[in-house]
């Protein structure tokens, strides 16, 4: 497990761009079951979510259409949470960073580390972007 002194600027930064922090089992459950569309981001502390997830996240906001809900748990940190956000993301196996879109609780977009790492903040945003103009209101 990851220190809290080394997590919380990260977990920040998207907490302060509106998402929520899941940090338990429960949280996760009850952000699932929201009905609209949800996105839910597995952070972490590598260099590609630094570089390019959380700054492509935060871009992708930027957008006429967006996810009703914004949610984030932590890889190595929120540990069971972390577990529970990843079985809604099967059958996509588990990676740090990912990123999904829910619809009604439906999993509709998926990025996993490989669509993340070694492309652009702008890359990421833009591929969301597109996927909230599918699935969002």
């Amino acid at each position: 497990m990851y220190p809290e002194e080394i997590v919380l600027p990260m977990k920040q930064e998207l907490i302060v761009n509106g998402f929520e922090d899941l940090s338990t089992v429960e949280k996760v459950n009850a952000f699932l079951a929201k009905k609209g569309t949800s996105l839910l981001v597995v952070n972490s502390v590598c260099g590609c979510a630094a570089g390019g997830a959380r700054p492509g996240i935060i871009g992708s906001l930027a957008n006429e259409k967006t996810p009703d809900n914004l949610g984030t748990v932590f890889a190595g940190f929120d540990i069971e949470a972390t577990k529970v956000a990843r079985e809604a993301m099967l059958p996509f196996p588990p990676s740090s960073p990912s990123i999904a879109l829910f619809k009604d609780g439906e999993l509709v977009h998926m990025l996993e580390r490989h669509h993340i790492e070694g492309h652009s903040p702008e890359m990421i945003a833009e591929n969301l972007k597109s996927a909230y103009d599918e699935f969002c209101k």
